[in-house]
């Protein structure tokens, strides 16, 4: 069974090509929103985070979104590796036991985040110059202000009709926010795909971030205040950014992108619409993908995904989800051979 895949765009592939694969070739990292989805490629983490990138020099620009963010909280402290261990007993072991309320799913993703962080995370995050961490958190507006189920459906509604017809219509319904180290020479100092705020992250918000971009519509609540910025409603950054479609600024290497999918889904509400991929921003990134039948291998033939906590019981979730974590394993293994052998084009194809 062929379980890998890696998709190029055609500046990456060139590169590539002529270059060979090497880590230093690398100045962005993508990690993408999707719930539980990454339990699927957590092999793959694992080894860019304990290997790929150990021995980094110079600035790798990481961008993350809901539980993509998440990782990348682990690969920014200085045992990324403990760190990862961590996000994966507190994510998987969560337990309901009945159908929780919003206030009982943001006490278990607080716990989630604090096990993320230990003792020392968020200074070790905050303070790194190597791995540049970039977290997108989403600020509502009008209706999916309120605190009201009811209006925030509503407006909702509103905005994924609205972005059917365009996607630059979520800005009246949503601004994207972008914590960061705020380095003059990050390639994402400069979007203009949506109105974008940037913002410090700090030890006293990074708690308070690392919540709110994870932090979905109508399962949990918003966060209301974050240190450094206004008060308002903040949600998960999936929103705007579900996987990502940002017009980098001037980036002085390829990007890397770990993703569950050999397509992207620009925002949340453009995942049905099969119409709206994103592909014109990603000619100078690698995407490393499970194949359709890797995925088939795993039980439930399927990557995990947030429908599990509906559909099975703490315990057979908690299981499948373990025994997806340690086949996603093979995927790290078979890219670490094809780093070793320098064997990519004989398995790279054009995205």
């Amino acid at each position: 069974m062929t379980a890998l895949r890696l998709l190029a765009g055609k500046t990456a592939y060139q590169q590539i090509e002529k270059n060979g694969l090497s880590a230093s070739m690398f100045s962005q990292l993508f990690a993408a929103s999707g719930g539980p989805k990454w339990i699927g490629v957590a092999g793959l983490d694992k080894y860019l985070f304990g290997e790929f990138f150990a021995e980094r020099k110079t600035p790798l620009y990481t961008m993350g979104a809901s539980s993509g963010a998440w990782r990348l909280a682990c690969l920014a402290q200085k045992d990324p590796l403990a760190a990862y261990s961590r996000l994966e007993d507190f994510y998987i072991g969560q337990r309901y036991d009945h159908v929780p309320n919003r206030q009982e799913v943001t006490e278990q993703v607080e716990r989630i985040i604090n096990g993320i962080l230990g003792e020392h995370g968020a200074m070790d995050i905050v303070n790194n110059r190597i791995i540049q961490s970039h977290f997108v958190v989403c600020k509502a507006k009008h209706f999916n202000a309120s605190r009201s189920k009811g209006k925030l459906a509503l407006g909702l509604a509103a905005t994924a009709l609205s972005n059917a017809v365009s996607r630059r219509s979520l800005a009246w319904h949503f601004e994207r926010v972008v914590f960061s180290h705020q380095q003059v020479k990050s390639p994402f100092s400069h979007l203009t795909d949506l109105p974008t705020e940037h913002a410090q992250l700090t030890r006293n918000n990074i708690n308070q971030v690392l919540l709110a971009t994870g932090s979905i519509p109508l399962v949990l609540a918003p966060v209301t205040r974050i240190n450094g910025i206004s008060d308002g409603a903040y949600y998960d950054g999936g929103i705007t950014d579900y996987h990502f479609d940002m017009p980098t600024h001037s980036p002085e290497g390829l990007s890397l992108y770990p993703h569950f999918y050999p397509h992207m889904s620009p925002g949340w509400f453009d995942k049905s619409l099969k119409w709206r991929r994103a592909k014109k921003h990603y000619h100078n990134a690698l995407i490393l993908t499970p194949t359709a039948e890797f995925l088939k291998s795993l039980p439930y033939q399927k990557i995990p995904d947030r429908e599990d906590f509906k559909q099975l019981d703490s315990d057979s979730r908690i299981a499948y989800w373990r025994e997806s974590l340690k086949r996603s394993e093979v995927l790290g293994e078979l890219f670490a051979d094809i780093v070793e052998k320098q064997s990519i084009m004989d398995h790279i194809e054009y995205l």
